[in-house]
Formats: structure tokens, sequence, C-alpha cells
């Protein structure tokens, strides 16, 4: 299994490479030159694997599929050691909750930060240990975060052998728990840099550092934002993984609704769809920065503004340039790389925009590949939040509220829809009282987590400020 650029860049390179390079060269990103397809007879061997080994065995039946650079053994290995119910609760990891008749949500936050980004998160940290250690090499990690990929990068390379962090974060704009999960961190390996700006201006700066090719060679610089394929590969998992748990013969169509601000969780599903998993629909559920629900209602990609980028109350999604967004327009326009950059790297720069309204393509976006799309406001929100808790006494987060909300207006008769969930409702404790007059539970281990003393650095949003920072602060 070889790997591209979905700007042109068709150098052969096997998926040890790009997990620790992130972004391609030519500034695209990297997708397999072919999705593995999954017949009916592969796709009950799988279920047979989940159901009688777990989760790890088919998380390792999955990757092996697209890593064949890694021996075997380690890599079952691996799949072991990050995939355990000491570390995600349950023997299934990743398990559904049956609201009522036909809907249900996919328990992915019961990781070490409460949020569905230790699913990938966990498994990247023992990806990029055993790699550096075969390499004899060391690596920094350079990432942004809205909230949850922030925390969840840090407790998985935290202590990790050769690895250092640097996670920006837009400063002031997440949760009170977000920030302290964090910045609490005291790990002599692990660099918190609060950003003067929005979650944009954090990604771009990720973004204008991978581009300077001579530094980011000279400094060793990697990523664990869902542009590396690694993490996002990792994701897939556990759509194969909602979809035994719901059905029982391998006919059934399930529909998936994912709550979504950088495209990173919902990609994972369009690879699941593409490589045969029987999904009807993919629902997308944006907040009120509706970028992405303005494109697959429109066909216009309309970036906004750091000024124009809202603070919501589902602060995860508060983004307006959905970096893996780029995946699946490259897949819509039949992997045309020369089109695919013109949009991305020309179109976007010339005006912030682009429009595929009249292309033939984006009738494909549903039809095709099952995209429909819905946001969500905070008064929704707070609606959803009550109304989940009264009628089947769960509480829910305010980002798997936005999914729930946006869920019902895309309900199938026959097709049993199930909403990714995102987050535990502590991590957003201010809405839920809110909502609910009362505070969520918090696990014993994040008790006063708050008060903890902090290590973070505020910068300007300046890529300059942030390389000077690096430098500093790590060997080349």
């Amino acid at each position: 299994m070889n790997y591209l650029s979905t700007r042109g860049d068709r150098t052969p390179r096997k998926f040890c490479e790009i997990l620790l390079e992130g972004l391609a060269p030519d500034g695209g990103l990297y997708l397999p030159e072919s999705y593995p397809q999954i017949d009916r007879a592969c796709l009950a061997e799988l279920r047979g694997v989940y159901a009688g080994r777990g989760y790890a065995a088919l998380a390792f039946e999955i990757l092996s599929l697209y890593i064949d650079d890694i021996p075997a053994t380690d890599l079952a290995a691996l799949c072991e050691r990050t995939y355990t119910p000491a570390v995600f609760g349950t023997r299934e990891i990743a398990l559904l909750k049956k609201l009522k008749k036909g809907f249900y949500l996919q328990a992915l936050s019961n990781g070490p930060t409460l949020a569905f980004k230790d699913m990938a998160m966990q498994l990247l940290g023992n990806l990029f240990e055993y790699e550096l250690a075969r390499r004899g090499e060391q690596l920094n990690i350079l990432g942004a975060t809205s909230g949850d990929t922030g925390s969840a990068a840090e407790y998985a390379m935290r202590g990790k052998q050769g690895i250092r962090v640097f996670m920006l974060s837009p400063h002031g704009r997440m949760s009170a728990f977000q920030q302290a999960q964090m910045y609490s961190l005291q790990d002599a390996n692990i660099h918190n840099l609060a950003i003067e700006g929005v979650f944009d201006d954090c990604q771009d700066i990720v973004k204008a550092v991978s581009n300077d090719l001579a530094f980011k060679r000279q400094y060793k610089i990697g990523t664990v934002n869902s542009i590396n394929w690694a993490r996002l590969l990792a994701q897939v998992v556990y759509y194969f993984a909602g979809y035994f748990q719901l059905t029982e013969n391998d006919d059934e169509q399930v529909d998936f609704t994912v709550p979504s601000g950088n495209f990173g969780n919902i990609c994972a599903g369009h690879v699941a769809r593409q490589m045969g998993l029987p999904i009807g629909q993919l629902v997308i559920a944006t907040n009120e920065n509706d970028v992405l629900d303005e494109f697959f209602r429109t066909g216009v990609y309309r970036v906004r503004a750091a000024a124009d980028t809202l603070e919501t109350s589902s602060p995860s999604m508060d983004i307006s340039k959905a970096s893996n967004f780029e995946r699946f327009v490259f897949d819509l326009l039949g992997r045309d790389a020369a089109r695919t950059r013109a949009l991305f790297h020309d179109a976007l720069a010339r005006s912030g925009q682009f429009d595929l309204s009249a292309d033939p393509a984006f009738a494909q976006a549903r039809g095709r590949y099952g995209f429909v799309s819905g946001k969500s406001t905070h008064a929704d929100r707070l609606a959803t939040i009550r109304a989940v808790y009264q009628q089947y006494g769960a509480m829910i987060d305010t980002h798997t509220a936005d999914g729930v909300k946006v869920a019902g207006s895309f309900m199938r008769a026959g097709a049993p829809m199930i909403v990714l969930e995102t987050a535990l409702p502590i991590k957003f404790a201010a809405a839920i009282e809110e909502a609910l007059g009362r505070l969520p539970e918090r696990p014993a281990r994040f008790a006063g987590i708050e008060q903890l003393p902090r290590r973070v650095t505020r910068l300007l949003a300046d890529a300059r400020a942030v390389k000077d920072y690096i430098v500093t602060h790590c060997n080349p």
C-alpha cells in the first residue's frame, strides 16, 4: 500500500513515512492510492473477529489493509496494548447506547481525556514511539486544538521516549475543563502555547510551519491533527464496530451522524463507506460555524475570517477552515489532484471560497457518497440536552447534542441511526448547568483539576514566534 498527495505528489510512500511526516511536501494531504474493498464475505469475517476477539483484533484487521511496513505481530501487539478495557472502560471499547428504537449513541468518550479523540490518539502515541525507536530518531509534534485534540494528544504522548509536543490552542476559547486538562500537565516533553486568535489561526500556523520543508526536516516536525492519515485511519475502526453491534447480517444499512468542525471524524466514515461498509447516510452536524453545512446545501465552500468565527457553547467545532475536507473533495472530483490544488491552494488564497454548485460532481456528494447536513444553535443544544435527559435519562455534551438535533431531521424508515458521541458532559459543565440546572458528574481523577498549577505560554498568532519557541525548546 502506497500513499499519494491530494495535490499531485505521487512519490511512492509507505505508511510509516507519512506517519511521521503529516502534510505532504506539496502541502496536500495523504490518502492511500486506493481504498481496500470489503466484500460481503470479508465483512462477515470481520464481524466474527469483533464478536470473538474484540475491538483490538478488529483494529488490527482493518489497519493491516493499509499498513504493510510494520510486521503483523508488532502491529497486533500495538493494537492490543492500545485498546484495553482498563483504558476505555468496556470490552466493546466503543459501546452503543440505545436511546429509542432505531436511534443510538456510540460511546467514544471513555478514554483518558473523556473525548472521542482518545480513540485514535492512544494508538498514535504507541505508533510514534514504536517507529521512532525502530529508527533511533526523535520527533517534535506540532498540533492545533480547538479543545479535545490537545489533551488527547498530550495524554497519549506524555513521557513517551523521543517525543516532544508543542500544542497550539486559541487563548480563552476552550472550556475551563479543557484548558485545565492541558495546561495542568507538568511533563517536560509537553509544551502548551496559547495563541492570541481562534482555532483557524492555530491551524494555519501548523500548516505554515509544516510547509517550510527546510525547518520541518531540520527540527523533525510531525503532526497529530487529523491531517495525519494515521489518526484518521484509526477512527475508521469504530464505524465497523458500531455497525457490527447494531446489525445481525451484512445486508443491513446503518446511518451515522457526526458532529463536525474539521471534517476528520466524518471523513473516517467516508473512508469506511468507500471500503464497502453498508453506510446509507453520513449526516454532518455543525454548530453556528456552518461552513460545512453551507457547502453540502449549496455547493459553496466559503471560509470565514477569524473575526467571523463565532464563539459557541460547542467550542470544539468553532472552526471555519475544515482541513480534512480536502480529502473528500479530492475523491469527489475523481481524484483530480490539479483541480484539488486549484481549489484549496489557489482559489481559497485568492478569494477565500470556491463554488462547485454547477459542477456535476456536486450532485454526487449526496447520491454517491451519502452526505447530508444540518446545523444546530445554542438554543437547539440546550433544548436537546434537556429532552435527552428527560426522555431517556442520559446526559450528553453540547457537541453530541448538535448531532442528536440534526440526526432527527434525517431519520429513515428501516435504517437505524448512530450518533457519534464526542465528549463526556463534564468537559462543558457550564452549558450543562444552563440546560439542566445541575452540574454533570466528574470522574474522581479530575477532581480539582481547575485549581492545579499551569504550564502555558501565550504567543501572538505568528508562525515565526512559534518556530522560535520550538527552536529554543528542542534539539534539532
